[in-house]
C-alpha cells in the first residue's frame, strides 16, 4: 500500500483546502534539487493555463473578452515562472 502526502492550499480570502497525493509522486516529477511545494505549485499553474487555454481557444462560439484577458494573464504568469511561453512549452500554437 502506498502512503500519501498532504499539501495545503490557502486562497486569497483565507479559505483552505488540502490536496492528498501518493507519496513519491511529487518527487518523481521534480527536477533535481527542486522542493516539493514548488513542484506542486508549478503543476497547478500548468493545469490552470492548460484549462484556460482550452476554454478560450477551443470553445465553440464566441468567447467573452474577460475570459480572453484572464487567459492572456495566465499565459504571462506561465512565461514569468517557466522562462518560456505556453506555446513553446507545449509545442501548440494558434
Amino acid at each position: 500500500m502506498v502512503d500519501t502526502e498532504t499539501y495545503t492550499i490557502e486562497g486569497p480570502d483565507g479559505d483552505v483546502d488540502e490536496l492528498e497525493l501518493p507519496a513519491g509522486l511529487v518527487d518523481t516529477l521534480a527536477e533535481q534539487g527542486e522542493d516539493s511545494t514548488t513542484v506542486v505549485a508549478e503543476i497547478a499553474l500548468l493545469s490552470f493555463v492548460q484549462r484556460s487555454h482550452a476554454i478560450v481557444h477551443h470553445a465553440d462560439g464566441e468567447v467573452p473578452a474577460d475570459l480572453e484577458a484572464i487567459n492572456e494573464k495566465a499565459e504571462e504568469l506561465f512565461e514569468e515562472r517557466f522562462g518560456m511561453t505556453f506555446e513553446e512549452a507545449t509545442g501548440h500554437s494558434h
